[in-house]
């Protein structure tokens, strides 16, 4: 757990929230200054420390800031900014249009995407020197791969506009025949983009500074959804070395229903015995309660 950053994913309701707070509750009381971020649009963080967070920051405990990335809050942000970026380069009798199309966009599939990943990679880049970890509590596995596989597709995408700016700079200055080039603000926008997309590519695979950490249940379909994470993330460089099993009943059971649970959980904790051998797991066991006081949240604590 050396690592500066964290992403903990996994199957909605395995109890994801609950195992980022308390690595990171872990590493606070370690008296490491620690940021806990809920990407997930279902922010639990709030429900698990007893208090309203929201997009600001929080200190919900000692050495321990709590972040809810609001959607809705960085996609306004990050039009905004668009605007912003597109402003001088566009004919002032277009502008008002230009802002229509982009007030537009703001409902269009993937707004929100394109802009909790921009969020995030401020945080990783910017956010560094202010904390000794970063802790991210991600959205369901799904979410989570296109967020961690989204820098090196957006870095394709924004080279292929590089190159199409560019050859649209070098007609225009043959055009304008003086052999100079012309400035393009867009074309320096494009570019630093693609500088902080390389930068956090670069972070997110490097072993040494980001871990990643999938939270299952022994049970069929986090099985199957946490090995098809895996083999995927694998396969664009990122390496699930850490697996969190929770809700795994007790060794001793009584009555006809709960040893009925145990017999069926049995094979389920052979599979993941098998199928992650190469994984560090640990088990978390089933409590008898929902996690909903501070006593039981430091308890789950000690086992991560």
């Amino acid at each position: 757990m050396e690592q500066r950053i964290l992403f903990v994913g996994g199957k909605g309701g395995v109890g994801k929230s609950t195992s980022a707070a308390a690595i990171a509750w872990n590493f606070a009381k370690a008296g490491k200054r620690t940021l806990l971020v809920s990407t997930d649009p279902a922010h639990n963080v709030g429900d698990i420390f007893d208090t309203a967070i929201g997009s600001k920051g929080k200190e919900v405990a000692p050495n321990l800031i709590a972040l809810e990335i609001d959607p809705e809050v960085e996609t306004t942000a990050y039009i905004d900014q668009v605007k912003q970026n597109v402003k001088g380069t566009v004919n002032p009798t277009m502008m008002q249009e230009v802002y229509r199309q982009l007030d537009t966009a703001k409902a269009s599939p993937g707004a929100d995407e394109a802009a909790l990943f921009d969020k995030i990679v401020s945080i990783v880049l910017d956010e560094q020197v202010n904390y000794d970890r970063i802790v991210f509590d991600t959205a369901p596995t799904g979410h989570t791969i296109r967020l961690l596989t989204l820098p090196e597709l957006m870095g394709v995408w924004i080279e292929g506009l590089l190159q199409k700016r560019e050859k649209t700079n070098e007609n225009y200055t043959q055009l304008l025949n003086d052999g100079k080039p012309r400035e393009d603000p867009i074309y320096d926008v494009l570019r630093e983009r693609q500088r902080r997309f390389k930068a956090v590519r670069d972070i997110l695979l490097d072993e040494e500074k980001t871990g990643y950490i999938f939270v299952l249940n022994p049970e069929r379909l986090p099985i199957l959804e946490t090995q098809k994470a895996v083999d995927m993330l694998h396969n664009y460089g990122i390496h699930v070395r850490t697996l969190i099993i929770n809700k795994v009943l007790p060794e001793k059971v009584e009555g006809a229903f709960m040893l009925e649970r145990k017999e069926a959980e049995a094979p389920y904790l052979e599979t993941i015995a098998k199928r992650f051998a190469k994984q560090k797991r640990i088990y978390i066991p089933f409590f008898a309660r929902d996690i909903s006081t501070k006593d039981q949240f430091e308890q789950y604590a000690t086992y991560v």
